[in-house]
């Protein structure tokens, strides 16, 4: 049964939750005219979501266990605000029956489901056996005691929580134990529940979701598919509503078994239904999401509706049309913008982010602003960028057009393996998208090829001419350039491969004087115009122009042949930035959450074996030696907390 909800009229939210998703629930509610209350950790002091609410309230502390995953802090916070709702967002504790029930008991009204149909739906094994019960197809789990090679390969997971966390897959029946033990580690560590459980990996498998939204009247409504295949390390990159190529049948049987899903827990407010659809077409459940979905703004393109709002008006106790959801028009294409190095193990990136600009024509949803500081503690994404257009193609060019155009000046981000994952061929071709997309494609997504590698070396042109402090006739100034100025500069990524695939150091030489521009190895390139922050350069017969932004060492270039980012060198390098041959530094700030078992120094280890685990923006990052050798040093413990080239290990070859 479906809990009554008396009717009521909200008038203060407050939104147990931070970033991007907080200020999207803001926004709504400052539409209906409520008033809204945030909370915010000490890191978080000075957060958008903190400064555009109309009330926010400490929870001291940084780190998510002492803040936001401080249910009794939350809703005191409630209380003491005078808000009348709390709306959980998603993550922290928005499927969290108990902090749900703890909601209700104070007097408030939760923006959710029941506590019943959360708690039903917690565990990814209960929750299957509720759903086998009613007739929805799933995967048949394996017991991992009696797995054989017929089985594999196997996926292990995390009987609760989500987002990629505590899963493992496992090709080799000989690294299943070890496999178990370690997403038993992480399951309890994120979630504080260990229990995990096997089931079969579906090679070249679909991630097709639907949304459902329920009210307390009986209506459910299935509010179409969205396809999120596109994944890094099982959390989804690039999503899209509706899911393309589905055949009609298999989108009916999917709708009808979300639908059945709900009813069969009594479900009220927004939640997603996940499945995963086999190459030969047959759908199997994965978990339900009691909650909203960060790729909810992409059915909310195809139906033109607020799903916010529907949430607010079903807490007040309103009523869905029964007839049924409004149809749906067009395609819309979701791209999660993270500050993290794809090409460097998907490493999160912390530092200032100075600018975040991007064109008009998409929507943006993002947590953060210009200026703000991307820290340790929390997720690393920092936008999402959505397009919607009336064919799939237009809407996939116009958020491929949108994201490379954009200006994002700090950390290293994963936009460029964006628009390249939106231009390749396979993702052109919906029937060929499948969760194995970026293990088949990732080397040539974070390739640098000969193209991009001339667009760079234009761009540190561009930089340098900028630089340069006599100017020619160009910029205004009357003395002149003569001699050959010389100056350094290396792209960003360049160590590990990153963001632009950086080719190193590119050290340009030029004169400028009254003949013009003649800079080594850029031959027939002519400077048309200059100026402190701007440089148009004629490349092949072509005016290009360049737009140059300085963070002190940070240079960052963007025109129409791309984005880069550079770091300016000294003429004279310091000897003191050289390390030990062998040694390990900590590619990101984070706290070592493990050490492999009885590791010590003087251990002979073998080139790719773990040493240690970080854990940095809700991920777990494996330290490896490098090379075959001799753990010389080993300076760190567990629950240390290290910053970026803090010393973790020494392996002597």
């Amino acid at each position: 049964m479906i809990p009554s909800v008396p009717p009521v009229v909200l008038s203060s939210v407050l939104v147990a939750n931070r970033g991007e998703i907080a200020r999207r629930v803001f926004r709504t509610c400052r539409e209906l005219g409520m008033s809204t209350v945030a909370v915010h950790s000490d890191a978080d002091a000075d957060a958008p979501h903190a400064r555009e609410a109309d009330a926010a309230v400490r929870l001291p502390g940084d780190a998510p266990a002492d803040t936001y995953l401080r249910g009794d802090l939350i809703v005191k916070a409630a209380l003491d605000a005078g808000a009348d709702a709390v709306h959980p967002g998603y993550g922290f504790l928005s499927e969290n029956a108990g902090f749900a029930a703890a909601v209700a008991d104070a007097g408030l009204v939760w923006i959710g489901p029941p506590p019943a149909a959360i708690e039903a739906m917690a565990s990814k094994t209960r929750a299957k056996e509720l759903m086998a019960d009613a007739g929805v197809p799933l995967l048949a789990p394996v017991d991992p005691a009696a797995a054989t090679e017929a089985d594999l390969p196997l996926l292990v997971k995390a009987a609760a929580g989500g987002g990629g966390r505590g899963m493992r897959r496992v090709d080799q029946l000989a690294d299943l134990e070890a496999e178990l033990t370690a997403a038993r580690a992480e399951a309890a560590a994120a979630f504080g529940d260990g229990e995990v459980f096997v089931e079969p990996y579906v090679v070249d498998g679909r991630h097709v979701e639907v949304q459902i939204l329920a009210d307390a009247h009986g209506t459910v409504w299935a509010l179409g598919t969205r396809d999120c295949s596109l994944q890094r390390r099982h959390q989804k990159v690039i999503e899209e509503a509706p899911a393309p190529a589905l055949p009609d049948a298999l989108r009916a049987t999917l709708h009808d078994a979300a639908v059945q899903a709900a009813r069969a827990i009594g479900y009220r407010g927004a939640g997603t239904v996940e499945f995963l659809v086999s190459a030969d077409g047959r759908a199997y459940f994965l978990e339900m999401n009691t909650r909203l979905q960060v790729e909810h703004p992409v059915t909310e393109a195809v139906h033109q509706l607020d799903l916010v709002a529907l949430q607010l008006r079903i807490a007040e106790g309103e009523e869905l049309d029964p007839a049924g959801p409004p149809e749906p028009s067009g395609h819309a294409v979701e791209a999660r913008l993270y500050a993290e190095d794809p090409a460097a193990g998907w490493q999160p990136q912390t530092g200032t982010l100075h600018l975040l600009d991007v064109p008009g024509g998409v929507r943006l949803d993002s947590g953060v602003t210009d200026g703000d500081t991307i820290g340790m503690h929390y997720d690393p994404m920092l936008a999402k960028v959505i397009a919607w257009a009336p064919t799939r193609a237009e809407a996939v060019r116009r958020l491929a057009h949108a994201l490379e155009r954009a200006r994002i000046h700090g950390p290293v981000t994963n936009r460029d393996l964006l628009v390249r994952s939106l231009r390749h061929p396979e993702f052109a071709t919906p029937a060929r998208l499948d969760t194995g997309f970026y293990g088949r494609n990732l080397t040539e997504l974070t390739t640098r090829d000969a193209t991009r590698a001339a667009h760079e070396g234009l761009s540190a042109l561009a930089a340098a001419l900028t630089a340069a402090h006599g100017r020619s006739r160009f910029g205004g100034y009357r003395n002149v350039v003569s001699q050959p100025q010389v100056r350094a500069y290396e792209a960003a990524g360049a160590r590990t491969g990153g963001e632009g695939e950086g080719g190193g150091v590119h050290e340009i030489r030029y004169r400028l004087d009254r003949d013009g521009l003649r800079a080594e190895d850029f031959p027939g390139v002519r400077l048309l115009a200059l100026a402190p922050d701007r440089a148009v350069l004629e490349v092949a017969g072509l005016r290009r122009e360049f737009t140059v932004a300085r963070y002190r060492d940070r240079v960052y270039v963007d025109s129409p042949l791309g984005a880069h980012a550079f770091t300016a060198l000294p003429r004279f390098p310091d000897p003191a930035d050289r390390t030990e041959p062998g040694s390990l530094l900590a590619p990101m700030p984070g706290t070592v959450v493990r050490i492999a078992p009885g590791l010590t120094e003087g251990d002979r280890v073998e080139a790719g074996q773990p040493l240690l685990w970080l854990e940095a923006m809700k991920m777990e990052h494996r330290i490896t030696a490098p090379a075959a050798g001799t753990l010389t040093s080993l300076p760190v413990r567990t629950g240390k907390q290290v910053e970026v080239g803090t010393l973790l290990a020494v392996v002597t070859d």
